[in-house]
């Protein structure tokens, strides 16, 4: 009787455990499917949205392949979307067709352990791509009026047959794809706006030609009337509007290369905002009544002597020499990090270069890469002739930038994560932050001396939105089980490319 008594303890306990670790399981699973909405509605171009999706109900599902059918406007018939080896609308098919036909008219979801068994399946797409498919799971995509716009399935399970828990995964990603797909072509339908909005100033640009031409030809003789009458007290005034009539050709030139996307560079844009405030304070000293001339003219002298460029200095120089100094020096200031460095450097590689330009730019991608990768991670440089052209690549394994912020990550103050959520940390800590000027800066620096500069990066797939944090210390991140885990679950690579010099 004792032994039984002290038995059940144990036996309830036992049990608690066991429902404890299933709640964590589900909860687990839960947050994942909610991180896995979150990156699906979070895509707005209608053809990356369909990779997006292959992608992550895959991974989610562990299944071979990934399938949408979405319904035409009559609804009579459902065009293969999405799958792997067929072009878009390369299959069309009757609403009532196949399996995803019946789910569409039923609005159900299937199950087909045993494709070829089921009468509803239609096997000429296999006949097609070549592809066996073995099991199948079908669910209706819903939209936020309740319409049926048609269906996501995916094919072969990997491990095991599909489950009544599979069924219910699907149906919560095919809620999230439904949003998804309603918000892109929202999307599609603002950027035909836009093209039209395009056309419309592209046509006012266009029409700006003529009468400023006009114009400054009127400026050029009224010029010439006042300088042959000794008429000189106005030709400060002619030099102004000279001025800013050249300022609306230059703006009715950027509009029409914006419009017909020809590249408009960083630096030009910065070079117009220090232009146009040094012209604004010379106007103001020009005013005889101004109370403030001689500080007006100490400011501006002061920004023409801080964007003053000077002359720049091209040499050859060798790589491996000159990135083994640098890569010494920068990991001497960040000793406290516990990160593996590696490095293969080509031998006579050489670069012509102006030095201070090439450390400013090589040194900014060494500390961003130091700064983005946790503790225990790796980075690494490389440079190898490849195509006549030297290339330098600086790799990280960090958390990676969305691919919605690499789409931006050159333009200048941008952080890609909450800024809020930057530390105010010591250079080269994990998360330490900055400006967000030191990419757009080494864009500019490309451009200005003729190298390219480029950027590669894929998520961590247990970190994929902006939101989410990573620890700091790879041993820390729990769902990380090793090391190499951590090394290929994301990561950044920023390549240069320099014309090799002789």
């Amino acid at each position: 009787m004792t032994d039984r008594k002290s038995k059940q303890p144990a036996r309830r306990q036992s049990i608690r455990r066991e429902s404890d670790r299933i709640l964590r399981q589900q909860l687990d699973r839960y947050v994942h499917l909610f991180q896995v909405g979150q990156v699906i509605t979070a895509e707005m171009n209608f053809d990356v949205l369909f990779d997006v999706i292959i992608e992550q109900a895959n991974r989610v599902m562990n299944t071979e392949r990934c399938s949408i059918f979405l319904a035409d406007e009559q609804q009579e018939h459902l065009r293969l979307y999405v799958a792997t080896d067929l072009k878009r609308d390369e299959v069309r098919i009757p609403k009532s067709h196949g399996v995803a036909g019946w789910v569409f008219s039923n609005r159900m979801p299937v199950i087909i352990n045993n494709a070829y068994e089921d009468p509803r399946f239609f096997s000429g797409i296999d006949r097609q791509t070549g592809f066996q498919t073995r099991s199948i799971l079908c669910v209706p995509l819903i939209n936020r009026n309740g319409d049926c716009i048609g269906t996501m399935q995916v094919l072969n399970k990997k491990t095991e047959d599909f489950s009544d828990e599979d069924r219910e995964i699907l149906t919560y990603v095919a809620g999230s794809v439904s949003v998804a797909l309603e918000n892109a072509v929202l999307y599609e339908q603002l950027k035909a706006s836009d093209t039209t909005k395009e056309k419309v100033i592209h046509h006012l640009a266009h029409e700006l030609k003529t009468p400023l031409a006009i114009i400054t030809a009127v400026l050029d003789r009224i010029a010439g009337i006042l300088q042959d009458h000794d008429i000189l007290h106005l030709d400060k005034t002619v030099a102004r509007g000279h001025r800013n009539v050249k300022r609306l050709l230059a703006l009715q030139e950027k509009t029409e290369d914006i419009i017909t996307r020809k590249d408009y560079r960083s630096e030009e844009r910065y070079a117009d905002i220090v232009e146009d405030v040094t012209g604004f304070l010379e106007e103001l000293g020009e005013e005889d009544r101004s109370p403030n001339r001689e500080i007006i003219e100490q400011l501006t002298g002061r920004i023409q002597s801080i964007f003053h460029v000077d002359p720049v200095r091209i040499e050859k120089i060798r790589l491996d020499e000159f990135l083994d100094q640098l890569c010494s020096e920068i990991f001497s200031f960040c000793s406290h990090r516990n990160i593996t460095y590696e490095q293969n450097i080509g031998d006579n590689l050489i670069v012509a270069m102006d030095k201070d330009v090439l450390r400013k730019v090589c040194a900014g991608l060494l500390k961003n890469a130091i700064e983005n990768s946790p503790d225990e991670g790796r980075i690494e440089l490389s440079a190898v002739l490849e195509d006549a052209a030297v290339r330098v690549d600086v790799r990280d394994h960090g958390v990676g930038i969305t691919r919605e912020n690499r789409k931006e990550i050159f333009s200048g103050f941008f952080h890609t994560q909450d800024t809020a959520k930057y530390s105010s940390k010591r250079p080269y800590q994990f998360n330490a932050g900055g400006t967000g000027t030191d990419l757009l800066r080494m864009k500019i620096f490309a451009q200005r001396f003729g190298f390219s500069i480029d950027c590669e990066s894929s998520r961590c797939a247990h970190l994929p939105l902006d939101a989410d944090t990573c620890p700091g210390k790879i041993s820390a991140c729990s769902p990380v089980h090793a090391i190499e885990d951590c090394l290929a679950s994301g990561g950044t690579v920023f390549t240069l490319r320099f014309p090799k010099a002789g």
